[in-house]
């Protein structure tokens, strides 16, 4: 048998359910055999037995595999629309009760950013993001909800000062923004979406796709939202056939379900 990079991508998706055929191949691949030549491993076949025998091995794979940068109020002029516009036409259509979605929200920073925003516009007991990713590890992170100078810059300083505590170097987010997110695991690509969402935020994610996959997520995303509901992309990303999925483009980085 060739234990080559196809039968690799068949053996991860057996152990962890991740399709590595969704991701660009030429990107990924080098990722991971990074990771494998960093383990002084040789061969793919020698990799997943590896991964199988050591359960952190196994953990630092996923965490590695899984694209996670993030930050908070990342492109700060989208922020803004949201802040300005976009919620508060939510809540003249929804009310105060939204249900918002934060897909793939790595470490934390676009969730507890969302909780914040909103906080300028509802009661914070009122509000509550579901947040999903599909790595254990960072969902941990989040969780925790500690960090760097780097990853709150863009905060606003009166959001910073109300719900931050600086711990050492790095910044520590109050209980009350934490006790708004509900963090769950999830695979985009292959469980179930649940549906009626005012608003999914989903951003800086799906550049790692193929086409095919990226275009499956956009048209699983419209059929979640609730009629009137947005869908919250990244600066980096468009949907080049918004219309023909069934989508109205709000702006650059918001599309509507009519």
């Amino acid at each position: 048998m060739a234990y080559d990079y196809e039968w690799f991508k068949k053996a991860v998706f057996d152990l962890t359910k991740i399709d590595l055929n969704a991701y660009k191949e030429k990107q990924m691949k080098r990722r991971i055999d990074t990771l494998i030549a960093k383990n002084s491993v040789t061969g793919y076949d020698k990799y997943i037995a590896f991964l199988k025998a050591d359960t952190a091995k196994f953990e630092e794979f996923i965490n590695y595999l899984t694209i996670n940068v993030s930050e908070f109020y990342r492109n700060a002029d989208q922020w803004r629309v949201l802040d300005q516009q976009i919620i508060p036409e939510l809540i003249s259509k929804y009310g105060k009760n939204l249900k918002i979605w934060s897909a793939a929200c790595s470490t934390g920073d676009e969730p507890y950013s969302l909780v914040m925003a909103l906080s300028r516009h509802i009661p914070l007991e009122q509000i509550k993001i579901h947040a999903t990713d599909l790595d254990k590890q960072v969902i941990a992170k989040a969780k925790v909800g500690l960090y760097n100078e780097k990853s709150v810059a863009s905060v606003p300083d009166d959001l910073k000062r109300k719900f931050f505590t600086k711990v050492g170097l790095s910044y520590q987010i109050s209980d009350q923004v934490k006790r708004r997110v509900e963090f769950t695991q999830h695979n985009l690509l292959k469980d179930a979406y649940r549906d009626g969402w005012h608003m999914i935020v989903c951003r800086n994610v799906l550049i790692y796709f193929t086409e095919e996959a990226k275009n499956e997520v956009f048209i699983k995303f419209q059929k979640a939202l609730a009629r009137g509901g947005l869908l919250f992309i990244g600066s980096t990303e468009q949907i080049i056939n918004y219309k023909e999925i069934g989508y109205d483009r709000k702006n650059s980085f918001f599309y509507e379900k009519p």
